[in-house]
């Protein structure tokens, strides 16, 4: 290629997508339910892109230069590239047209599944909170150019005055994030196909230029995590080959790899080697690299405004790092570390943050204001900026003075642990005492908490909320729904029982809105998965419990039936990982004052008679550093602060944990020094793949492989719950099993529910007598 276009001097890598009140979310459930065509949903699309693009060229990115990212999808990025290049697994060939493309509706059956398509397996986005859907790639994968939505919404957006910059998931990283298909040879491994993959990529980025695009920006993050199986050399070969066979190409844009989540280490070289024109730096998880071969003729795009966090953070030193770039290239962008689909839109939005707290924080549309600025600064030096960097450094010196932020006793009582806070002593005395005091039969039936959240009981929370319930009606309202879930799950026949959670608006947020140190927003929600969105509570200071927050909900539960009840709590690192949390000290620091918040809340629930507690850590993986270096010190501060929280109960309460889409084997032994004495597992996506590596492993503690997927609106049939559940009992003594769905069931509908609830006890039934009645466990 010739005549590079310049880079933009300020961008972004990405941008929320699911609209400012959600208006996404909405459109496509709606088209999921039925009340919204395909073209309603196209067009509704359409105007939040326009949107978008208008919204940020008002906040400084230029509208024609490539500075806006065309980032959009109507569920995820990878979805969005597995259909791109044709890549739709064999089993859903049906769905497929005969030129390989996929409708709206088919898309969708991939993300969800329907009837007996099963949907693709989802997990974890690197160290992030979202969910990306698993390619299934195989020898048998037809590679095309199957969709050119990529090309149509840049010709959209330029029709509307915008010269946008196309964004993909770079192939490298594509088939790293792959799993081989059912029935592919052993030694398969999907990045085996590059060579047939990057002519698709040659075709689409050829598309993009004639169609006018100056830049398209390839995603990828694979680069940084030394989490990926491959070997670090076939990676690196891959990147070596990719770029050299995309930058050969005689007709199209210029190429930006983003390498979002980390610092690229070993693969800089390997990129700045390459004819590609720009090279993105995480600044905030990595470091300034030192200059390698070629790189001073990149433009190099410095991720220097963290995208992954809503603190204002430190512009100056943020600036300074952009600065020093100048030493290894004369063309330096500024941007943001990630895409900004990690953080809510707009600080302005929340009405109900004090003044104070607002000052310290950056959503979006702050971030990329501070993107404009110091581009801004970049270009016509540090003094046209200077009262902007000032501001910044005022804000954090008034956030490190403000009450609340320290706390005296809170770090006291942290620094005076010792080591026997930590140990709960023998499992297998511990076990003996459980069975004694729970009665519980071979193959312990249970769900993981929550039950689904009716219309109804969404509206007496909002209606206590404003203040037209009052909180004796609330209550009264929130019991007579425990009393049905208990009665529903008497009738089903679980032998765990719990209160279902109605009282509940999120896992996290019902949990920071009852300890000091968080705030809450109104309007700060982020994806997580599809349509699935949350809000984060922020964590600015130190935390404790001033009072009992389940305690009351859990003893009313077990006075309704005799049989166990589970207490419900979410665990010290998944507060942390689904929350925006402080970076003025140690994570670990953090983990500790919340563990011994949640020490307390257990020490109440047991003195209540709760003989069971499950504290959820399905973020455990999710945190685990992409960086190898960094793994011990993560799992040390993570597994203890779990182990603070559990450790004060008596051998008789049992205690249980919660992990889903975790890659359980990556993670196993942190997952042993848990010493929960039951682990639930999500395993039904994945067809039991966990089981083989317990066996592999080893874990003599209790485990419960999920065997129903409940972020798919499928019912599985008895058969199919009773296959999964015989792996589970043909690969793991069965003295250890549980049976339960995968998560919890707070975002199905009842119907499914009920209906998947008694398929999975009649499958339990099924495989006790295969069992036979008196065989030991």
């Amino acid at each position: 290629m010739t005549n590079t276009p310049a880079f933009p001097t300020g961008t972004i890598l990405g941008y929320p997508r699911i609209g400012r009140r959600r208006e996404l979310k909405k459109a496509v459930e709606a088209f999921w339910a039925g009340s919204l065509s395909a073209d309603d949903l196209e067009a509704t699309a359409a105007g939040l892109r326009q949107s978008t693009r208008e919204r940020l060229a008002g906040l400084g990115l230029a509208r024609a230069d490539s500075s806006i990212p065309e980032s959009f999808s109507y569920y995820d990025q990878v979805l969005d590239a597995l259909c791109t290049v044709g890549a739709v697994p064999t089993r859903f060939a049906g769905l497929v047209d005969a030129d390989g493309r996929i409708d709206l509706a088919g898309y969708f059956t991939l993300a969800r599944g329907e009837g007996e398509h099963a949907p693709l397996e989802m997990t974890k986005w690197f160290d992030s909170n979202y969910h990306y859907l698993v390619p299934e790639i195989g020898p048998e994968t037809d590679f095309r150019l199957a969709s050119d939505r990529i090309v149509r919404e840049f010709e959209e957006a330029r029709a509307a005055g915008f010269l946008t910059r196309p964004v993909i998931v770079g192939p490298v990283t594509f088939l790293l994030l792959s799993k081989p298909s059912d029935g592919a040879p052993a030694d398969f491994q999907p990045l085996d196909r590059l060579g047939d993959l990057l002519p698709v990529y040659a075709a689409l980025v050829s598309r993009l230029a004639a169609a006018g695009a100056d830049w398209v920006q390839l995603d990828e993050p694979a680069l940084v995590s030394e989490s990926i199986e491959t070997p670090r050399a076939e990676v690196l070969g891959a990147v070596e080959f990719a770029y050299a066979t995309l930058g050969r190409l005689a007709e199209r844009p210029a190429i930006f790899v983003a390498a979002p989540y980390g610092s690229l280490d070993d693969a800089l070289p390997v990129l700045a080697g390459s004819p590609v024109e720009a090279i993105g730096l995480d600044l905030v998880r990595g470091s300034i690299p030192a200059a390698v071969p070629g790189l001073s003729e990149k433009t190099l795009v410095a991720g220097v405004i963290d995208g992954h966090n809503i603190w204002r953070g430190d512009l100056a030193g943020a600036f300074d790092a952009a600065a020093r770039l100048l030493d290894l290239s004369p063309n330096v962008a500024v941007s943001t570390s990630t895409s900004l689909l990690h953080v809510p839109h707009d600080v302005e939005d929340e009405s109900s943050l004090g003044a104070d707290l607002k000052g310290w924080l950056a959503f979006a549309d702050q971030k990329v204001g501070q993107v404009a600025a110091l581009a801004l600064g970049l270009a016509d030096g540090r003094a046209a900026i200077q009262p902007v960097l000032d501001a910044a450094t005022a804000a954090l010196e008034a956030r490190r003075t403000a009450p609340g932020v320290r706390d005296g006793a809170v770090r006291s009582r942290a620094e005076a642990l010792t080591e026997a806070d930590f140990s709960r002593g023998d499992y297998a005395i511990r076990l003996a005492e459980q069975d004694k005091a729970l009665g519980l039969p071979l193959l312990p039936t249970t769900t993981i908490g929550s039950f689904p959240q009716t219309g109804e009981i969404r509206r007496a929370r909002a209606q206590f909320l404003k203040g037209t319930l009052t909180a004796d009606e609330y209550r009264d309202l929130m019991r007579a729904e425990i009393s049905r879930v208990v009665d529903l799950q008497e009738e089903i026949g679980l032998d765990v029982i719990v209160h279902g959670e109605p009282e509940r608006n999120d896992m996290v947020q019902y949990f920071a809105e009852n300890l000091d140190g968080f705030a809450v927003t109104e309007n700060g929600w982020v994806q997580s998965y599809g349509s699935r969105c949350t809000r984060p509570s922020i964590l600015w200071g130190d935390v404790s419990r001033p009072k009992a927050i389940t305690v009351e909900w859990s003893s009313y539960t077990q006075g309704l039936t005799a049989k166990p009840v589970k207490g419900m709590l979410t665990g010290p690192v998944t507060i942390l990982a689904w929350s925006f949390v402080r970076d003025d000290q140690p994570l670990g620091d953090t983990a500790r004052q919340v563990a011994l918040a949640l020490r307390d809340e257990i020490a109440d629930l047991e003195a209540a008679g709760i003989g069971v507690v499950q504290v959820d850590e399905p973020a455990l993986r999710e945190l685990l550093p992409l960086k190898k270096k960094d793994h011990a010190a993560y799992l040390d501060w993570s597994v203890g602060s779990f182990r603070l929280a559990t450790a004060g109960v008596a051998a008789r309460t049992q205690i249980h944990t919660h992990l889903c889409y975790s890659e359980f084997g990556v993670v196993i032994d942190a997952i042993r020094n848990l010493d929960a004495d039951v682990t639930s597992i999500e395993a039904a996506r994945s067809r039991m793949e966990v089981v083989g590596d317990i066996q592999a492993h080893g874990f003599d503690h209790g485990i419960g492989p999920g065997v129903w997927d409940i972020h798919s609106p499928r019912v599985p049939s008895v058969a199919e719950l009773t296959e999964l559940l015989e792996v589970a009992v043909a690969g793991i003594p069965v003295r250890q099993l549980w049976v339960n769905p995968d998560c919890g069931l707070k975002t199905r509908g009842y119907e499914e529910t009920v209906a998947s609830l008694r398929n999975m006890l009649e499958a339990t039934r099924i495989v006790r007598a295969e069992l036979g009645a008196g065989q030991p466990a």
